[in-house]
């Protein structure tokens, strides 16, 4: 038999199967497609604890501390120890925990009164992984593997793990682990983790023994207001915060209403002291995250920037560079890390600006 018959008669065998695949792959048009394997490597990004997956590069202390007043002590505070948005990164932590790889703040009967990045963290992976894909907050993943190590570094010196003029790398990472002061403070010794120091008699307590039919009533624990003294502080309601889950009993149906009518008028009133097309744009580069239109957050109310701002020939470009580029020392010493908005929105949020933010 010819080579070319051999092939017609192939190709006859394959055509019903290729009929009956085509309804499966039709029935998926238009949901999705394979990820190409320049995708797949642009998202395997992680890091392991055994530092499988960690990019080569180097940073130095020196390097870290000028990417970290550029892009983190705005929210971080310039030594790592603000808590005035996030928890403090950095303190609590000695060269004896370095040692002892054990964090002796962190043992029972200590009671600190907070607990640090750098007191918790067991895994220099973590840290660099996390740093490396959301950091900075307005710009993440834009950090190179080399401003990375830097960071880190950077942070480690703050906490006496590393000397001033050290440079991390990929080369020496894993001595520095050695050094992390609470490397050794995780522990799997308890009831939810059956590991290998319970030499394979206990388990975990996962055994529940909660009645699951024809139970008792269930117990309510609950609090209460004597009639004499619901209103004794005012409207208890209004007192509380309006996010989260905790609210406060209504002591007053009349207050209660009161206040619901000065929560409407006020979430409007926001709303209209911005320009139609500037809140958007506000809120995608979270710039409402450290300003307020009327009132300070960790930088200038926006009115505040307007007047200062505002009577200037040059303000509308001025303001747009410096929205752009960011700065420092102009109101106080938190610095304004530079923003990834284009040229375009930046002079549209200037041109509001220089107008009084007016809406």
């Amino acid at each position: 038999m010819s080579s070319s018959v051999k092939t017609l008669l192939l190709a006859a065998c394959l055509l019903p199967a290729l009929a009956l695949a085509q309804p499966a792959s039709a029935a998926l048009a238009g949901i999705g497609r394979m990820a190409t394997p320049a995708e797949v490597k642009a998202w395997d990004i992680d890091v392991r604890p055994d530092f499988k997956g960690l990019p080569t590069g180097q940073g130095s202390v020196r390097r870290g501390e000028q990417v970290w007043e550029a892009q983190c002590a705005s929210c971080h505070g310039a030594f790592g120890e603000s808590n005035d948005i996030f928890a403090p990164l950095v303190g609590h932590t000695t060269r004896k925990d370095v040692e002892t790889g054990r964090v002796a703040a962190l043992q029972l009967g200590t009671n600190t009164p907070s607990r640090t990045m750098m007191m918790k963290a067991s895994q220099l992976s973590t840290l660099w992984d996390y740093i490396n894909r959301a950091m900075p907050w307005t710009a993440p993943k834009s950090l190179s593997a080399d401003d990375v190590y830097a960071v880190l570094a950077y942070l480690l010196n703050l906490g006496h793990v590393v000397p001033d003029d050290f440079t991390l790398s990929d080369r020496n990472i894993r001595e520095v682990q050695q050094r992390l002061p609470n490397r050794n403070g995780i522990t799997t010794v308890h009831g939810m983790w059956p590991g290998p120091e319970f030499g394979g008699h206990r388990r975990p307590d996962v055994q529940g023994s909660a009645c699951m039919r024809n139970c008792g009533p269930a117990p309510v624990v609950a609090s209460q207001i004597p009639d004499y003294a619901r209103n004794a502080h005012g409207e208890l309601a209004t007192q509380m915060r309006t996010v989260g889950p905790v609210r406060g009993v209504r002591t007053s149906p009349a207050a209660e209403e009161n206040h619901a009518a000065i929560r409407t008028s006020t979430a409007q009133a926001a709303t209209k002291s911005v320009a139609g097309d500037v809140l958007p744009l506000l809120q995608k580069y979270a710039c409402t995250a450290c300003h307020g239109v009327d009132s300070k957050i960790v930088g200038p109310s926006f009115r505040d920037v307007a007047g200062k701002y505002g009577a200037q020939a040059d303000a509308v470009a001025y303001l747009a560079g410096r929205i752009r580029s960011g700065g420092q020392g102009v109101w106080g010493a938190i610095p304004m890390p530079p923003q990834s908005i284009s040229e375009a929105d930046a002079r549209r949020v200037a041109e509001w600006l220089g107008a009084g933010a007016a809406p």
